[in-house]
């Protein structure tokens, strides 16, 4: 832990660099609606492996948890209409109260008495003592786990993890502007949002979490589930986060959630996101042959390239890339990992080299449906979204 304390402090300075002092800004002024697809498609898309297959460990649970969140959010309320709005903005909620009541009653009446042990970790709302053995309050403190220690080789590591963590929060970043009913991100205020990014890993790091910070996947795919836009509501949240932090049985309570539950959850949000990276194809020629090549190659290496080198890592117990220096094999297989870094470098790439003097370029990767939001006057929209967040309650039209 102090290892990783150390690693995570001074890769949040990375993320802080490259995202206040505008390196980042750079990078995403050349961006293009067919760079951004890739990216943003997968981010969503390269979370499969939560879903289902996790729902499917505890299948009696997950099945109904996904059932249910699926008929209250889309089709109870074109049945109710005034009134199955509400009840759509609080699917998520209802999804996992009743189906969490159901499992307790698994759980109470013995059903998973006599299962096998992975059976009853997916099933069992009562497992590892959870709430007995939680505190009711436990302030958290900076370096709890003591003075953190420092190594080139696990810094270098937690930096590549961190680069991940600023491409897939950059596209959980851009679908959720999507369905805010945003404008397309300024550079500018994208760069700035990876810069407080580092100073979240640079909390995470003090307060000795074990992990740093990236934007949530979910809280995206719940503003397309929930239609609901509003600022106020995140940070109204996060006030309850930080109070509820410091309960010790109310954290274990929420961990007694059966993972199949919020597995059935993560098919639907995470296919959110997916669909707002698909979205953005509307700004493209989807007639045109280089943006069918570098779509079609960018999201096929997304998903295969990291399929490659986790299957690699299963079997050998090591990445494909082993040399000597060990800091080295780390970063490539964290950084060839992760499907959205892999779909970005590829689309980035070859929609900046693939076909550059043809005049109709420009206009096939949808760059001019962008080019008034690249700096961040010249659309009075921007600051509109983007200046005053304590003044935007904006909601998408009713259904």
């Amino acid at each position: 832990m102090r290892a990783i304390q150390g690693a995570l402090l001074i890769a949040s300075i990375f993320q802080m660099v490259i995202g206040f002092f505008g390196f980042w800004r750079i990078f995403s002024r050349l961006l293009s609606p067919l760079a951004i697809v890739p990216p943003v498609t997968l981010t969503g898309l390269g979370l499969y492996a939560h879903g289902f297959p996790q729902l499917a460990k505890c299948i009696e649970i997950g099945l109904p948890a996904l059932f249910l969140v699926v008929f209250l959010s889309q089709f109870l309320p074109h049945m109710m209409k005034s009134k199955g709005i509400i009840l759509a903005r609080f699917a998520v909620l209802f999804s996992v109260a009743v189906v969490w009541v159901f499992a307790e009653i698994l759980t109470v009446a013995g059903a998973y008495d006599n299962k096998p042990p992975n059976t009853q970790i997916s099933c069992r709302t009562d497992r590892s003592g959870l709430l007995s053995a939680a505190p009711w309050i436990r302030v958290p403190y900076p370096f709890q786990w003591g003075g953190p220690t420092f190594d080139a080789g696990d810094i270098f590591a937690m930096m590549a993890a961190c680069f991940v963590a600023v491409v897939e929060s950059s596209g959980t970043i851009i679908a959720a502007s999507r369905y805010g009913s945003a404008t397309p991100i300024p550079p500018s205020v994208l760069s700035r949002g990876i810069g407080w990014l580092g100073i979240g890993t640079l909390l995470a790091a003090g307060f000795g979490t074990g992990s740093g910070s990236t934007a949530s996947v979910e809280n995206a795919g719940l503003l397309g589930l929930t239609r609901v836009g509003s600022r106020r509501v995140v940070q109204i949240s996060a006030g309850f986060m930080l109070f509820f932090s410091v309960l010790g049985k109310f954290g274990a309570l929420l961990a007694s959630i059966p993972l199949p539950i919020m597995a059935a959850l993560y098919c639907v949000l995470f296919a959110y996101v997916c669909s707002a990276g698909l979205g953005f194809l509307q700004f493209c020629n989807l007639n045109s042959f280089r943006t069918k090549f570098i779509l079609g190659f960018s999201l096929f290496m997304g998903l295969s390239v990291p399929q490659y080198f986790n299957e690699y890592l299963l079997i050998s117990g090591r990445g494909p890339v082993h040399t000597g220096a060990t800091w080295f094999n780390n970063i490539m297989q964290v950084i060839f990992s992760s499907p959205a870094t892999v779909s970005i470098m590829v689309a980035f790439f070859l929609d900046l080299t693939h076909s550059l003097r043809h005049s109709s370029t420009r206009r096939d990767s949808g760059r001019h449906w962008w080019r008034k939001f690249r700096n961040f006057d010249q659309d009075v929209r921007s600051e509109e979204f983007y200046s005053l967040p304590y003044n935007l309650n904006r909601f998408f039209p009713s259904f």
